[in-house]
């Protein structure tokens, strides 16, 4: 990034660094299987991977590329997978393999599939230490970071000077910006709604809770072991994710949170709450996957039920190796049709702030993976917008 954005840009910060959504996500550098091959989601998660590992050599954070299965147990996923796999490969995400079921155990001896993908560079890191070491570096370049300030209006100064846009926080704090760029999270539709933007896409939250394997079973996963994706369902489902502590995780499931930093049941605030269930887009989603919703909840109060999942996959695991783990909180963009936003959204606002001010309103998944690629696209849609000429 150039010195011209590091220098005037206004970066606000709720809270302290990588306190909620880079601090509660499942800490995997996503190699990009999934996506869409041509789609800027695909690009991004790729070009980040390796931006990611480049990152983090550089800046001396520990990192393992355990490597990840997506394994099918089931003959009706076996077409699925090899979908996938094609998809992976015009994805250019490296070293692919499609295994047998032998092989399988070659690199989770306890896992049980009959076909899978290997994909030997994904990782898992600590991206709330990533998330600081980005903070570190740039103050080291000339940045500030304000934490703890919560933005509550932007406004346009009436005096002509250098630093025209006014950024008012909840405790009648005032910083000045030349520009303004937003990259808000689980608040960046009402950031947004503050320049005089739209309402739509609207931010609901969605949970997701994981379950924690007993130390002592620790030594039954490896590295990463994903389901087959079910189109049927918005969600990818349940999987075994190692941790950098050496924990496991088991999960997550995906429900609605009363509060948009809400990681429990009791967490709860009124105006997230109504803002959600009234909004269209979300009741329509509720309505088309009430099923599945349903579903979601009960395993969410009842953990046990995820145990027969569980153990598709390890069928050592048992009710009794399983407890309650922690949980993140997703800023899923959604529209009226209740359609999941899958890409890219920026706002400029209204009024007097247009031409000042732009709102990242959607990063959507996998954004640690692709943070450094998302910057880099950042930076050329701010200079565009800004017309602040060349800056990389």
């Amino acid at each position: 990034m150039s010195t011209i954005i590091l220098n005037h840009f206004l970066t606000c910060i709720s809270y302290y660094l990588g306190t909620h959504q880079s601090g509660h996500n499942s800490g995997v550098i996503h190699a990009g299987i999934y996506y869409k091959p041509g789609s800027l989601k695909a690009k991004l998660c790729v070009d980040g991977l390796h931006l990611s590992y480049k990152y983090l050599d550089e800046n001396h954070i520990p990192y393992k590329k355990c490597g990840k299965l997506i394994v099918a147990v089931s003959q009706e996923e076996i077409p699925r997978l090899k979908d996938l796999y094609e998809r992976g490969l015009q994805n250019n995400v490296p070293n692919l393999e499609i295994v047998s079921k032998e092989r399988i155990k070659s690199f989770e001896p306890y896992c049980e599939g009959l076909m899978a993908i290997w994909s030997p560079e994904t990782g898992i890191v600590d991206w709330a230490q990533v998330t600081r070491s980005y903070g570190e570096n740039f103050a080291k370049l000339g940045g500030d970071i304000h934490s703890k300030f919560q933005v509550v209006k932007f406004q346009k100064s009436a005096e002509g000077n250098d630093y025209p846009v006014m950024v008012f926080s909840d405790k009648g704090e005032c910083i000045r910006s030349k520009w303004v760029l937003t990259c808000g999270g689980l608040h960046s539709d009402r950031l947004a709604e503050m320049s005089g933007a739209r309402r739509d896409p609207r931010i609901i939250p969605i949970r997701g809770e994981y379950l924690l394997l007993r130390p002592e079973k620790c030594h039954l996963i490896r590295g990463n072991i994903y389901p087959v994706p079910d189109p049927r369902f918005p969600f990818l489902g349940v999987h075994f994710t190692p941790r950098m502590d050496g924990s496991v995780w088991l999960g997550p499931n995906a429900i609605l949170a009363f509060k948009r930093e809400g990681y429990t049941w009791s967490d709860f605030d009124m105006k997230d709450f109504i803002d959600s269930i009234r909004y269209r887009g979300f009741q329509k989603l509720a309505i088309k996957f009430a099923g599945f919703g349903a579903g979601e909840m009960i395993r969410s109060v009842f953990t046990g039920l995820q145990v027969k999942e569980l153990r598709k996959f390890i069928p050592q695991v048992t009710a009794a190796d399983i407890q309650r783990g922690p949980a993140g909180v997703r800023a899923q963009a959604m529209d009226q049709d209740g359609n999941l936003v899958d890409d890219f959204i920026f706002d400029s606002g209204s009024g007097e702030l247009k031409g000042r001010i732009l709102h990242c309103r959607n990063a959507p998944s996998p954004g640690a993976t692709s943070s450094l690629a998302i910057a880099k696209m950042i930076v050329e849609k701010v200079a565009n917008e800004f017309s602040l000429g060349k800056t990389v």
